[in-house]
């Protein structure tokens, strides 16, 4: 098979392909660019499955960055073990084609406990005395010491958070040419994130972006150019765009206001109480899973929601099967914002009963995503110093909260998670082979891209086989 390397550049579109990306601009002249068909929803988790196996959400079970877990009445989020992808993995196919295959994934999602060769990670470490401490995980397990030792610690706080910067996503490129150098795999999957943070708190429109878009378009062209020189076959693509909002509308806060919502008081604070809610939003960027408890209050439930200002459709359990996600694991509706408001999890009514983790960054906590967490609270008139405060608590050894973010979201500019309007705001795929390409539509099924993956690997692209991508598009809402 043909040595291949996956970019995964997050947040990129075609629009975004330009003056402000000179390497990538030149790189994609010489090839092809393409829009990909968006995935509902459009966010990370359930793209990537959806790239990666070749089936909607409705198959792979991936119906989100999180979702309830009805056997244990809980929402969670970021997930990692691959036995949640409920499908086989491009990985699995080509080393069914080639027993000398092999594979690396630097930072794609579910990469725990896969079948992957090589997995690199992130895998905070959570001591006993409540601090939290950058740290990765890696397959084979040896190879997590190796690569801090040689690249320093991973920069978890500039992953993601208030702190977030290029490093990041630099940290992880010169990891993937760690392995290449070391492992040298039959496919490489490697995760680019840096896009994503300024989008979401800028907007896609800030002239600001610009600087980003240039970070970015250096660091591919040291990753393409360092593969290409080793005789890597090297694709690129993006799983969403980007859409400029205005407003977070609190589905939560809805539902409570109907008595809906059941909360747990602990020590003056209110935790949502999943399992005794009549019914409740798991929020994820423009989309939200509605689970409703009682099944005859379903009609009621979602003529609430289709009231709510800033909701596009509620979709039932056709609207889901037409999306391609009627999953166990789906809400019993699933809400869709317009495309200039996103959905927050905020559930209480009074700040002063929020969740303790609600000013925190705590991804895990947080029964829904809370962008609000790429932010200082700007209510705060000394946020760093606050910071410094609790970082020297840290150091001492006392708990702490980093309770530095707001407990709004007004600043957010950017979100994704519906369909694009217009595919050149979308998710793109770029690549110089572009015969590989011919026999898909003008804009590629998001579960085509297996395919596409393929066809760089075997060097050919075969429409007919069995179970293709472009045969299991069909019908796909778009």
């Amino acid at each position: 098979m043909n040595r291949t390397a996956v970019l995964n550049v997050v947040g990129l579109t075609p629009g975004l392909i330009g003056a402000e990306t000179p390497f990538l601009s030149r790189w994609a002249a010489e090839g092809t660019v393409r829009p990909i068909q968006g995935v509902l929803p459009a966010v990370t988790c359930s793209v990537q499955a959806t790239y990666l196996t070749g089936v909607w959400p409705e198959t792979h079970g991936i119906v989100g960055n999180g979702w309830y877990f009805r056997d244990e009445c809980e929402v969670k989020f970021w997930r990692q073990s691959n036995r949640l992808v409920q499908a086989p993995k491009v990985w699995e196919q080509a080393r069914a084609e080639d027993t000398g295959f092999t594979c690396a994934n630097l930072f794609w999602w579910y990469n725990m406990y896969s079948s992957v060769d090589v997995a690199v990670t992130p895998r905070p470490m959570y001591p006993a005395d409540g601090r939290k401490l950058p740290d990765v995980y890696t397959w084979p397990p040896a190879l997590r010491f190796e690569l801090q030792e040689r690249l320093g610690p991973f920069p978890l706080f500039e992953f993601w958070g208030p702190g977030t910067t290029i490093r990041s996503s630099q940290w992880i490129a010169r990891a993937a040419m760690d392995v290449e150098r070391r492992f040298a795999p039959t496919l490489s999957l490697v995760y680019l994130p840096h896009l994503d943070y300024n989008l979401q708190r800028l907007g896609p429109d800030d002239p600001a972006v610009a600087t980003d878009l240039r970070e970015i378009d250096a660091v591919c062209e040291e990753l393409v150019t360092f593969y290409e020189e080793r005789g890597v076959t090297v694709m690129l693509l993006s799983e969403y765009g980007i859409t400029g909002v205005t407003r977070p509308v609190a589905l939560n806060r809805v539902l409570r206001e109907a008595g809906l919502i059941t909360v747990r008081e602990e020590l003056g604070r209110e935790l949502l109480d999943a399992g005794a809610c009549e019914a409740f939003a798991v929020a994820d960027h423009q989309v939200a899973h509605v689970y409703v408890n009682r099944p005859e209050r379903l009609a009621e439930v979602r003529a609430l929601l289709e009231a709510v200002p800033g909701v596009e459709a509620v979709l039932d359990e056709d609207g889901k099967r037409a999306h391609h996600l009627a999953h166990d694991r789906a809400g019993e509706l699933v809400a869709v914002a317009e495309p200039d408001a996103w959905f927050s999890y905020y559930y209480w009514l009074d700040d002063d009963r929020a969740p303790d983790f609600a000013p925190t960054v705590d991804i895990h906590r947080k029964p829904g995503y809370d962008p609000a967490e790429l932010f200082l609270d700007p209510d705060l008139r000394f946020p760093r110093l606050r910071m410094a405060r609790r970082l020297v608590q840290k150091k001492l050894g006392f708990r702490y909260l980093m309770d530095v973010i707001p407990l709004h979201g007004r600043q957010v500019r950017g979100s994704h998670g519906r369909l694009p309007d217009n595919p050149a705001e979308g998710p793109v795929l770029v690549t110089r082979q572009a015969a590989y390409l011919e026999a898909l539509p003008d804009t590629i099924p998001a579960t085509a891209v297996q395919d596409v993956i393929l066809a760089h690997l075997r060097g050919r692209y075969a429409p007919g086989d069995p179970g293709s991508g472009l045969h299991r598009s069909a019908g796909a809402v778009s």
